[in-house]
């Protein structure tokens, strides 16, 4: 049985709907964005290159992490400082655990109320040819999304929210 020329029109804008609802549905489920990075297509996800497991030292990977951080965008004002926590050996990798402690100190409060950490976590494949760079992730305080440079678009926004909520901890906690 034929369909009217207005219904097959009408079938097809629907497959067409269903179809980009679909893709767009998969790209953010498989590549998930933040809205601000749709709302910047030309926006270019800054990294270093990341030194290789042979060469790798806790020294050297506090140093690239320092670097890393200065290609974030964050006002000038923030300040921070980068400390090796902890080698974790692993079956397949060696783990560098590092902590980057950030501030707002301003004139009037020079020791700031409280401090946003980030996470980073440095791993040195010992599977893997060694010529290849170490494998980065981090994680900022109190999120449990695990990030990758390269791949994430640092905001200021996360550290701001972290101190904020610590400042309203600390206002609702009597001494």
């Amino acid at each position: 049985m034929e369909t009217e020329p207005g219904a097959r029109v009408l079938e097809l804008r629907a497959t067409e709907f269903v179809n980009a609802v679909l893709d767009s549905a998969h790209s953010a489920l498989s590549c998930p964005q933040s809205s601000g990075e749709r709302e910047q297509p030309g926006y270019e996800i800054r990294n270093i290159d990341w030194v290789s497991c042979r060469d790798f030292t806790a020294e050297r990977g506090r140093a690239q992490i320092e670097e890393y951080m200065r290609t974030w965008e964050m006002h000038h004002s923030w300040k921070s400082s980068v400390c090796f926590l902890q080698e974790r050996e692993l079956e397949f990798q060696t783990q560098f655990h590092y902590r980057a402690l950030w501030s707002l100190p301003t004139s009037r409060t020079p020791i700031p109320r409280s401090t946003a950490a980030v996470h980073f976590i440095v791993g040195s494949s010992k599977t893997k040819p060694r010529t290849l760079p170490v494998e980065v992730h981090f994680l900022v305080e109190s999120n449990k999304t695990v990030h990758r440079p390269g791949s994430t678009r640092f905001r200021e926004k996360w550290l701001e929210d972290v101190i904020e909520s610590k400042a309203l901890l600390l206002d609702s906690v009597d001494f």
